[in-house]
């Protein structure tokens, strides 16, 4: 379905509010089956009514996913005083919120709007994700500001990022009439992965489960599990997952 631009960008303000809504319900004024009729019409409206239909049996395992980020959050930062803070305060919500929204509408084929959920959730946090990207259960993301998650992006259950970490691309093939290739070309972090601030990890890397990424480092191989990496060295090797 087109509409203007203005149109779309109301439609969809309305989508994520009444997603909120679903997904952390204890802190909502609306009811549920409201807001589910909320999303229902807005999504019909940039989309069509079959996906919206499609996709409203979904936002079950995205509340589950959201609220066991909330819940990694919360473990990984000893400032929080009750979940409702992350939910109100924390950027890192607004941006997986959209994210995993996006995410599933990817997964349905549908063009266009998932960019423009995760591009908005990047105006809004700094955080930017794209929907493309896979990523498991129990993600933390600490502080935020200016993480990049590229388009092929796996990353496993109960991972950390911190501020300013860069999942991204190390260099990129062409085809002979010189458009790039769209193939995985970004980072895999297997479960229990903790990278420090402003690290970035290049290329088609796998950094092994429970695996300790320090700052600023600069990554462009894999790493086994088990390893502690500083300044893109392989430092030291630990079984236990403890921290830097």
């Amino acid at each position: 379905m087109s509409l203007s631009l203005n149109r779309t960008i109301d439609n969809l303000k309305s989508l994520m509010a009444s997603m909120k809504d679903v997904v952390f319900p204890l802190y909502s004024d609306a009811g549920e089956a409201d807001a589910v009729a909320m999303i229902r019409r807005s999504l019909s409206e940039v989309t069509s009514v079959d996906i919206a239909d499609a996709f409203l049996p979904r936002i079950p395992e995205i509340k589950r996913l959201l609220e066991a980020d909330v819940k990694a959050i919360a473990h990984n930062d000893p400032a929080v005083k009750s979940e409702q803070e992350i939910v109100y305060c924390y950027p890192a919500v607004t941006a997986m919120l959209y994210y995993r929204t996006a995410h599933e509408l990817l997964l349905m084929g549908v063009p266009i709007i998932p960019r423009m959920l995760t591009e908005y959730a990047h105006n809004a946090t700094g955080i930017d994700i794209h929907p493309g990207a896979t990523i498991g259960e129990g993600f933390a993301i600490d502080h935020g500001t200016g993480v990049v998650i590229g388009e092929t992006s796996i990353i496993g259950k109960n991972v950390t990022l911190y501020q300013g970490v860069t999942l991204g691309a190390k260099s990129f093939s062409y085809t002979p009439d010189g458009r790039p290739v769209n193939k995985p070309r970004h980072p895999i972090l297997e479960d229990g992965v903790t990278v420090y601030s402003n690290a970035s990890i290049l290329g088609r890397v796998t950094i092994g489960e429970g695996s300790i990424i320090g700052g600023n480092v600069w990554l462009t191989h894999s790493v086994p599990p088990g390893s502690r990496v500083l300044q893109g060295r392989v430092e030291e090797h630990f079984s236990d997952g403890a921290g830097i």
